[in-house]
């Protein structure tokens, strides 16, 4: 009896997990809560509203052209008569595919060079003055020069769709991992000074062993709110290069390519700009909340209060 009584007062005092503590302070955030909402609605549009609303977003019917809200369009038609709603969910996916892509790959980018250049004091210098560099050029103007001499080749490659997919992934990652390269870099210096990767050190653990296990572990608080980040401004940029006509061809919708169709009849047709501009403007607020949401509760120092 006395032992059952010991077992229940030890599960009853057992400290949570650090992830329950982490999911605790996130739920105090309301504006990370409402952005996770918004952000979990957008997604569900975008992804599995097109089985729900079987519309062809790039079948043209001219006499329907130019409609408004009706129960048949609920968000009008554009200038060749195709469905708004229909572009919208497709523009979506593509524009979150193309932000969530890119973002990856800024992510791999800055977390190799930021511990690469924090572990290794040789490659300290070299990495952070290319860091630099990159910081201090105009990244409009390159991701401009890239896609003039980059869109060509990747479309007779791999065709329109694909090959301009590549090269905006590849064009908004390779240029937007200097702020998690810098980040991930003092979250290293201050680890591998600490006891557990110096105890690491002394028995032989290999480098490459080291940063696997005991540094990579300790910096994922960083590098997840990098990615949320990431995440929002990748898709600013995709929507940037389409509304400016760099980005993917006439008839294949994004967010950025809807604002670029509508924005010469804004004022006979305000609502075409003011939904892709919505869609863009609240996905990249509840991403940046939901980042703010997990810079709070990934931090112990607030998690602990």
């Amino acid at each position: 009896m006395t032992e059952a009584v010991h077992s229940s007062n030890m599960k009853a005092d057992k400290p949570s997990s650090q992830w329950r503590d982490v999911w605790r302070q996130f739920r105090s955030h309301k504006g990370a809560l409402l952005g996770l909402f918004i952000f979990a609605v957008i997604l569900f549009g975008v992804l599995l509203g097109p089985y729900l609303w079987k519309f062809d977003p790039t079948y043209v019917d001219i006499r329907a052209r130019n409609s408004g809200p009706s129960w048949s369009h609920p968000f009008g038609t554009d200038q060749l008569g195709r469905d708004l709603m229909a572009r919208m969910m497709a523009g979506g996916q593509v524009s979150l595919a193309v932000g969530l892509t890119a973002m990856a790959l800024s992510i791999v980018l800055g977390t190799v060079i930021g511990v690469l250049a924090g572990f290794f004091r040789r490659l300290d210098g070299v990495l952070m003055r290319l860091t630099d560099l990159f910081l201090a050029l105009p990244l409009l103007p390159l991701l401009l020069v890239m896609v003039m001499l980059f869109r060509e080749p990747l479309s007779r490659n791999f065709g329109p769709e694909t090959g301009i997919f590549i090269l905006m992934v590849t064009a908004i990652g390779a240029t937007s991992w200097m702020q998690t390269a810098r980040i991930v870099r003092g979250d290293v210096l201050a680890l591998k000074e600490r006891e557990f990767v110096l105890a690491a050190r002394s028995i032989g653990t290999r480098p490459t062993k080291m940063i696997i296990r005991h540094i990579l572990p300790n910096t994922l608080s960083p590098i997840m709110v990098s990615a949320t980040l990431g995440i929002a401004t990748a898709i600013i940029t995709e929507s940037s290069l389409s509304f400016l006509g760099l980005g993917f061809p006439p008839d294949f919708a994004t967010w950025g390519r809807l604002l670029y169709d509508a924005v010469d009849q804004i004022q006979l047709y305000p609502l075409r700009v003011i939904l892709p501009g919505a869609a863009i403007s609240l996905t990249v607020l509840s991403v940046n909340y939901i980042g703010d949401g997990l810079r709070d509760a990934l931090d112990p120092r607030i998690r602990g209060r």
